[in-house]
């Protein structure tokens, strides 16, 4: 098993050579036989070692067995201790999701506060197996099929080509200690029932199924990889980046016989679940959104728009002094005092300074707001109105600013300015306030 284990880091993670690396070592068979066998190696490794306080005395007895491993082979350990029930209760999570969480942020820090490089947990074949059935079970797309990678990010999983079977052989012939879990044996939860109920029937079948599973499993990591080289080349095609936010042109996206999927493949991230509304977006009117904790997806017209949610405080007030010769926040503008104007886009508006009241006020758009459009004299019109007439989206609408004096509106920034604050041949302060990129 050494030797398979050295050809298998040379071949897939040659670039853990000369590396610094963090064990998760519980105590239990796995992560002893991978300690083991990295320390073997001779490579540069520290055991990092979680104490959830789950199983009572029974948790602190495993902290102690491995912090006397480490001591005993000179290895470097670093021991936390968790209050994961109450964290649980806390956050209101699982208590497996809970441990989850406690244990991966902390490994994280460890990377960076310690200085390795990466995390290696000892998940192997028979772990994968039941990760694939629990995601069968739960209902799950291509990404559940392909089980545990081998790599995510820092963390390496360098033993998935073991089976359960291969490690606790290794173990007993090399006499190496190990604690049993006793939350193992229990069917509370349902890894255990799919390892002690399901599994040996499924090996019962077939003794070589382990084998099988894993073949098919390379197949469907494969399929994967098309699935990926694909979406990215559709994506090129339907999608365009602008800021924080993806627009979906629904002319290109209905083009695709299946289309469902490729729009599954894409918000899947985003926290989505809702896939039957989201379906239902592409003809419905414009206006619809779907919601995700942090994101929403927005039918406006022939685009879907993918954006965060917006934590803007509506009521948002920012004063400008008269003094004040430009302002970064909430958006950049600029003010200067000018003798002449000259044509500019939308940029930019020319004012008479002495109709202004300063403060000025920067604020969002309100329900009933009025304006009186530039060239049109006597005039009013409602900025609702004007967002439509421009083609606004919802979003668009609720990240635009309104520049106003003494309650009127002086500029709708970037889109009109108002009539009433114009040059006229009587004006003898000119001020340009320009939007900034």
């Amino acid at each position: 098993m050494l030797r398979k284990f050295q050809n298998h880091i040379n071949q897939n993670f040659s670039f853990l050579n000369g590396k610094r690396l963090l064990l998760a070592t519980s105590g239990g068979l796995d992560s002893m036989v991978m300690a083991d066998l990295f320390h073997k190696m001779n490579f540069e490794i520290a055991i990092a070692h979680c104490n959830f306080q789950l199983r009572g005395l029974e948790s602190f007895e495993d902290q102690k067995f491995v912090q006397d491993f480490a001591k005993t082979n000179k290895i470097q350990s670093f021991i936390t201790q968790f209050d994961t029930e109450a964290f649980a209760k806390d956050y209101k999570l699982s208590t497996q999701v809970a441990a989850r969480e406690l244990r991966y942020s902390w490994f994280y820090e460890l990377l960076e506060t310690k200085n390795y490089d990466y995390i290696l947990t000892a998940h192997h074949a028979d772990d994968n197996l039941e990760t694939f059935l629990i995601n069968i079970i739960r209902g799950t797309g291509l990404d559940g099929l392909t089980g545990i990678p081998a790599q995510n990010d820092k963390v390496i999983r360098s033993f998935l080509i073991f089976s359960r079977q291969e490690i606790e052989s290794y173990a007993k012939t090399n006499n190496i200690q190990w604690r049993e879990d006793s939350s193992n044996v229990s069917d509370k939860y349902l890894r255990n029932k799919i390892r002690h109920n399901l599994v040996p029937v499924l090996k019962e079948l077939n003794p070589d199924f382990l084998s099988s599973f894993q073949k098919t499993q390379n197949y469907l990591q494969d399929a994967q990889t098309m699935v990926e080289d694909a979406s990215i080349m559709v994506y090129q095609q339907v999608a365009k980046e602008s800021g924080e936010e993806v627009r979906f042109d629904l002319n290109q996206l209905k083009k695709l016989p299946n289309y469902k999927s490729y729009l599954y493949h894409w918000l899947n991230e985003f926290g989505f679940s809702a896939w039957e509304d989201i379906y239902d977006l592409v003809d419905s009117q414009s206006g619809k959104q779907v919601f995700s904790n942090e994101f929403r997806l927005l039918k406006n017209r022939d685009f879907l728009i993918l954006s965060p949610i917006n934590l803007i405080d509506k009521n948002e007030e920012y004063f400008i002094e008269k003094s004040q010769k430009e302002v970064k926040i909430p958006i950049n503008l600029s003010f200067c005092n000018i003798d002449d104007i000259s044509i500019v886009p939308n940029t930019a508006i020319f004012v008479d300074e002495d109709k202004l009241h300063f403060p000025l006020v920067l604020r969002h758009w309100r329900e009933g707001d009025t304006f009186q459009p530039f060239g049109m004299e006597g005039k009013s019109k409602k900025v609702s109105k004007i967002f439509k007439d421009e083609k606004l989206s919802l979003i668009e609408k609720e990240n635009t600013w309104l520049l106003c004096s003494d309650n009127q509106i002086v500029w709708i920034i970037g889109i009109r300015q108002d009539e009433r604050f114009k040059i006229e041949n009587t004006t003898k302060n000119i001020l340009k306030i320009q939007l900034e990129e």
